[in-house]
């Protein structure tokens, strides 16, 4: 089962944060076989605003342990956890994205649905590194869709996603994640 999980932080966490990092890197190199995509989110001027993982685990029991017994969660560096059953629409990983527009930012897009709205279709492209819906626990309800993209500007990414077909967005800055080699 594929997951959504970004865990968003509280304000003033930063220097919790980069204190964190080791310990952050270390939980994570034991999902890493598990990971789909993976970095934080900030904002124009490089402050952290959360962190996204999107992972293959056996159960929303995993899914669970993964975002509450991560380091900085148990610090209270996060404000809050969405965690929700995603679906990998591309069929691919972060790092086989083949990132042609060096001059283009990455982003992080949630359209959130209204209750009881139909699916919409979720784009395709080259600019997408990851696409999926954002699923009701038991995968039967379609809550929203979480795309991670290329593109030259915030506004830009959130036309990724239909303005008809979302109750509203999120578009937040993001980057590839994990260890530097």
């Amino acid at each position: 089962m594929e997951f959504f999980c970004y865990h968003r932080d509280r304000s003033g966490s930063t220097p919790l944060r980069i204190q964190m990092v080791e310990e952050h890197w270390t939980y994570m190199d034991q999902y890493a076989a598990t990971m789909i995509a993976r970095g934080p989110t900030f904002t124009s001027d490089e402050t952290m605003t959360g962190s996204v993982h999107i992972l293959d685990l056996p159960d929303a029991t995993a899914a669970r342990a993964f975002a509450f017994e991560e380091p900085g969660y148990q610090a209270g560096a996060y404000r809050d956890v969405l965690l929700r059953r995603w679906h990998n629409t591309l069929g691919r990983t972060m790092w086989d994205f083949d990132d042609r527009r060096s001059d283009a930012d990455r982003y992080l897009v949630l359209g959130l649905s209204e209750p009881e709205a139909e699916p919409t279709e979720l784009p395709r492209g080259d600019d997408l590194i990851a696409c999926g819906p954002l699923l009701s626990d038991d995968g039967s309800m379609v809550l929203g869709a979480a795309v991670l993209l290329q593109a030259a500007s915030a506004g830009a990414a959130q036309q990724v996603l239909s303005p008809d077909s979302f109750a509203s967005f999120e578009v937040h800055q993001w980057d590839f994640g994990g260890r530097s080699d």
